[in-house]
């Protein structure tokens, strides 16, 4: 019988043993966890993140240690990267794309990993601020019958009665309270609006509790969010609630570099400062007399009115468009930029008087100082190493600017503060590569790496389809048709069971309209329903079809016959009409690279190998993947695609997905 391991920081000889020992075929995982079965590529990829980190310090080697780890659906990866992390005494911050999976490793891994190899594990998920209730805005809250008009009196009472009992504030634990409910955007603890060190409510702040408690873990679970959040501030000197920590895994790291963009960038949005001119007016009524409150509520209407006028300055259309071109058309820019500079301006001239005499202003006049702050350096566009856009919404206009390369920001501030760094998810390689991966984050081409690959029998138990050579190509008008009749075709080949994923919401909602009449099965629709409910209905309804677009590529797991077939429109290649996407391909062209091959393709091939991996969830899973495009034998970069797909047995005709689907019965 396997000893349990001690949960004693272990040396670099001893942790790759004591953790493959927790993997063994006669492991503690094998005795303790039901239903379990030794992977070999779980025990691989276990080895090697604990041999990364046992490796040498950071000051002994003179720079981090590296590793990334490709790891197919169902091997196992969480405990993979948990067991080693935990084993390791190290502090590590586990960082993970989704709250779903944060729960997941809270609720389920941890309490094992505790029970079973680690009595003593101190673990604490972080979130965001605004997923913790804030006691000094409920207080104001509570206290001002003017907000209470636009609220749900029951929902107040509840809230009321949960305070009595809860430890941490997380609105996760409001499972009544809906995802967008008003309530809570008035009464969260966002960064803009804390009161910090000047808070009456300081020594109860849920905020500041969960500081001291990630302080004291061992292991900190956080979203990507939360931690580029966290590393940005950092860049400046300040901390947001991470504490020090020395070694980070990263899951679902595929999107890191989406994210990592958004948080090393700036931002002003009309909405932003129409929020902040409503908080002030509280505020001042609430706390302010006199000329004072009089200066502070006519200095933030006429900023409301004149954002307002800035705003409408935007065309119409929704969507996001380059700033740059856009200052270009408007001969009267930079005198309509400095009306509202001058409005910003004021503000904080205002706020500053009053902050002198209030201190709890001072964060009201840190926020307004921020407004000003991005506003300047966006509207004068001036970085050549940024992008700068707009994005036009129903009813506000937001201006951003985004570094056009991130991968210099993570060398100065990631990569060099860390011992280690772990990368993991289903999809990080393109054609059985790295390459496209660690360029884009800035990681030397020579990083280690590990593909694992699934341990499910796409061999056996999958069949992918792709339509004969004379169906139309995505370009052709006669494609849609086509690819509606297709679906239908395969549908009823899989008796329902399917899931359509689409590259537009026009696709999706054509498709929609065609099959409600040719199908005698349920056919879900992607925004009738909160995804939950749509999912939940799906893997209900065996023989049901659902149709989506975007989040749905990735984390949607339907394991078991409701979901026995993958139908994927076309391949998905973005629309370079993105500022971003087209100030990175223009990057690439003139650094003497290939835009197509070495941007768009790439991205195309991770979006889609998501896709694909909707299809098995489970070993006893099986199933038909379709692709409906023919640029996967037509064109040669079909061939990139082909290579990172799993290796399911192809056809190019439905009489033989009809066996398929026969053979089951």
């Amino acid at each position: 019988m396997t000893s349990v391991p001690s949960p004693r920081p272990a040396g670099a000889e001893s942790l790759p043993a004591a953790v493959a020992a927790i993997f063994a075929g006669d492991g503690i995982l094998a005795q303790k966890l039901p239903g379990y079965e030794a992977r070999p590529g779980q025990l691989a990829m276990a080895k090697a993140i604990a041999e990364t980190l046992a490796a040498e310090t950071l000051e002994e080697r003179g720079e981090a240690g590296l590793l990334s780890v490709e790891a197919g659906t169902g091997t196992g990866k969480t405990l993979a990267y948990l067991a080693p992390a935990i084993l390791s005494g190290q502090k590590v911050v586990v960082s993970t794309n989704t709250l779903n999976l944060q729960d997941q490793i809270l609720n389920k891994e941890i309490p094992f990993l505790r029970a079973h190899v680690a009595p003593g594990l101190n673990a604490v998920c972080v979130k965001g601020r605004q997923n913790y209730l804030c006691l000094y805005r409920w207080r104001q809250f509570i206290s001002a019958p003017q907000l209470q008009l636009f609220a749900d009196d029951q929902e107040v009472d509840r809230i009321q009665e949960w305070l009595e009992t809860t430890g941490s504030g997380d609105r996760a634990e409001l499972y009544w309270l809906g995802d967008n409910s008003p309530l809570w955007s008035a009464i969260s603890a966002t960064a803009s609006q804390c009161l910090g060190s000047h808070c009456p409510d300081l020594g109860q702040c849920f905020i500041s509790q969960l500081r001291k408690k990630a302080g004291l873990a061992q292991l900190l679970i956080v979203n990507h969010h939360l931690f580029f959040s966290d590393l940005a501030l950092r860049r400046f000197g300040h901390a947001e609630v991470l504490p020090r920590y020395e070694s980070v895994i990263f899951d679902e790291a595929h999107h890191l570099e989406s994210i990592a963009t958004r948080y090393f960038g700036l931002s002003f949005s009309h909405y932003q400062v129409l929020d902040l001119v409503k908080d002030l007016e509280t505020a001042a009524q609430a706390d302010l007399a006199g000329r004072d409150r009089e200066g502070v509520i006519q200095c933030a209407r006429a900023l409301a009115k004149q954002v307002d006028l800035f705003s409408e300055l935007f065309p119409r259309e929704r969507g996001r468009f380059s700033l740059s071109d856009f200052r270009g058309r408007l001969p009267a820019w930079e005198e309509e930029r400095q009306r509202l500079r001058d409005q910003l301006t004021a503000l904080c001239s205002q706020l500053d008087k009053t902050a002198m005499v209030a201190e709890s202003w001072q964060g009201m006049l840190r926020r307004a100082e921020e407004l000003l702050e991005s506003f300047i350096a966006i509207s004068a566009a001036e970085d050549p190493s940024a992008v700068y856009w707009y994005e036009r919404r129903e009813k506000t206009v937001s201006l951003s600017a985004s570094p056009i390369d991130i991968a210099d920001e993570l060398r100065e501030h990631l990569y060099s503060q860390c011992k280690n760094l772990i990368f993991t998810s289903a999809t990080l390689t393109t054609g059985n590569t790295f390459t496209y991966f660690n360029d884009r984050l800035g990681l030397p081409r020579e990083t280690p790496s590990l593909i694992l690959e699934s341990p499910f029998a796409y061999e056996t138990r999958s069949l992918l389809f792709v339509p004969a050579s004379d169906f139309p190509e995505p370009a052709s008008r006669a494609h849609a048709e086509a690819a509606q009749k297709l679906q239908r075709d395969l549908v009823l080949a899989a008796r329902g069971r399917s899931l359509l994923l689409f590259t537009s919401i026009s696709a999706m909602r054509g498709a929609h309209a065609y099959l409600l009449n040719e199908l005698p099965f349920p056919v879900l629709l992607q925004g009738e329903a909160p995804k939950t409910v749509l999912l939940e209905r799906f893997r209900a309804e065996t023989h049901s079809v659902l149709l989506a677009v975007a989040s749905f590529w990735e984390g949607v797991d339907v394991p078991g016959e409701a979901l026995s077939c993958v139908i994927i429109d076309k391949l998905p290649f973005e629309v370079p009409s993105d500022p971003v996407i087209m100030a990175r391909m223009e990057r690439i062209k003139a650094e003497g690279g290939n835009p197509f091959f070495d941007f768009q393709v790439p991205r195309a091939i991770l979006t889609l190998r998501q896709g694909v991996g909707r299809l098995l969830r489970a070993s006893t899973d099986r199933g038909v993947l379709a692709i409906c495009d023919v640029r996967l034998f037509s064109k040669q970069y079909g061939r990139l695609f082909l290579k990172s797909l799993p290796p399911s047995p192809l056809c190019r005709d439905l009489v033989r997905v009809r066996a398929f689907f026969q053979e089951e019965s």
